[in-house]
């Protein structure tokens, strides 16, 4: 008599039969938590089919592995084989080509999405058309001499900047005395010391001094002209 299709030796008997393979309790109790079956009702649901001769075991010491019956299964002889072989290599040869127009089209889509919309493009041309006028308003102002910087202002930049070179100066003054005090005698090379202490040059960070004594000075003689 074959068990309700609702208990809990209908439950297993199916999973094992879907399965087909060797299993122990603990494998089929954790794979059937969702239907809130116990490890002690599913051994016993396990030696029932058994005992009745639905399903197959083996005994390994102490420990029961089961087996769905074989016999229930219909086997393929060797041509069904190799049809099924053919049947699988189409199979996957359409699965393939639905990967790759899937790639395509996903391809496709972060290309429109990386576009800009109608909206976005009308957004952008209207800043860009305000950014253009207000050029074009200062460079109507530099060109009818209009003085866009207080002469007080520029005189207060130039005297801190002037003020800044001259401490820059000093300083640099100060810190080639200390190195050549340091280093007159030392055994090492100079680059490797200087790079253990982490010391830069200005050339190391792309600025020179002597560029800025001449912007100072061109600014001074602008002014004069003026």
């Amino acid at each position: 008599m074959a068990p309700k299709s609702d208990s809990a030796e209908a439950i297993v008997l199916n999973f094992v039969n879907e399965q087909n393979r060797p299993l122990n309790t603990q494998n089929v109790a954790d794979s059937l938590q969702k239907f809130n079956l116990k490890k002690a009702g599913i051994q016993k649901a396990l030696d029932n089919l058994a005992d009745n001769g639905k399903i197959s075991f083996k005994e390994y010491g102490k420990q029961k592995i089961y087996l769905a019956r074989q016999d229930q299964f219909d086997i393929p002889n060797g041509e069904e084989l190799n049809q099924m072989k053919e049947k699988n290599a189409q199979v996957q040869k359409q699965l393939n080509e639905q990967k790759k127009a899937i790639s395509e089209t996903e391809g496709e889509i972060r290309n429109l999405q990386s576009n800009l919309t109608l909206e976005q493009i009308r957004h952008k041309e209207a800043k860009l058309q305000q950014e253009v006028k207000e050029m074009e308003e200062k460079l109507v102002k530099l060109r009818t001499g209009v003085t866009l910087v207080r002469p007080e202002d520029r005189k207060a930049i130039q005297e801190m900047c002037s003020e800044k070179v001259s401490q820059w100066r000093k300083r640099k003054r100060m810190f080639k005395d200390v190195w050549d005090a340091i280093t007159e005698n030392l055994p090492k090379d100079l680059k490797e010391f200087k790079d253990e202490l982490g010391l830069e040059y200005d050339e190391d960070v792309g600025v020179n001094l002597q560029s800025f004594i001449g912007l100072l000075q061109h600014g001074k003689k602008r002014t004069r002209d003026q």
